[in-house]
């Protein structure tokens, strides 16, 4: 991936780690990743509680840089966050499919924002910069496209806008059970150090080829 260099000047020691995997057999459900979905809850509620998560070093960082590109933590939260948050609270995660299932427990586990998309649904190498006033984007769950701000990071193909860095990703390029071989991006941003991010490429990596080998 290309990162301009206003973005490395604007957030210094920001660093992604990212790869193809594949090939993958992806299914609706695992009861080999459904186990592993249980020991992970039972450890993030040993690790966390409810009260503690925002002022965690891990989360905080990442708050910290949403703040800094526009975007309310609080009412949008990182998605490893909101993930965790989920379990604190007693909610069920989300079941969507054995690859999305696998890098969300990965980006639990890690603390790490996961952004994934089908590797044959790009077109040429990525890119990180900062958007350009009035450029659109339709994210995973969106109705209607948003209108991006100057200050917002992004992450683009050759054709299109893939991701809005590092919290929503395209529906154009999202994960569904024909997607044969995945293109993960292990988020990270200042004051999370590169072997973090590292670790969770190399966790989320792990889960897909282990629970997306099909039956």
């Amino acid at each position: 991936m290309k990162i301009d260099t206003d973005i490395l000047t604007t957030f210094p020691g920001l660093f992604v780690a990212e790869g193809d995997i594949g090939p993958l057999a992806i299914t609706d459900v695992n009861p080999e990743l459904e186990d592993l979905k249980d020991i992970i809850i039972a450890e993030i509620k040993d690790r966390y509680s409810l009260e503690q998560v925002k002022d965690e070093p891990l989360f905080r960082a990442y708050r910290d840089f949403f703040w800094s590109v526009g975007v309310d933590p609080t009412k949008t939260r990182p998605a490893s966050e909101a993930l965790v948050r989920r379990i604190l609270a007693g909610k069920p995660l989300p079941t969507i499919n054995t690859a999305v299932d696998a890098y969300n427990l990965a980006s639990i586990r890690t603390g790490v924002p996961i952004g994934a998309f089908d590797a044959h649904l790009l077109h040429g190498d990525l890119t990180m910069r900062f958007a350009q006033e009035g450029e659109e984007f339709l994210g995973i769950g969106m109705k209607k496209p948003i209108i991006l701000q100057k200050n917002q990071v992004i992450l683009t193909d050759e054709k299109e806008i893939i991701a809005v860095y590092p919290y929503r990703d395209s529906d154009g390029t999202k994960i569904t059970p024909a997607t044969k071989t995945i293109h993960i991006v292990a988020c990270g941003v200042p004051k999370i150090d590169k072997e973090t991010v590292f670790s969770a490429y190399e966790l989320a990596s792990g889960y897909l080829k282990e629970y997306n080998q099909g039956r």
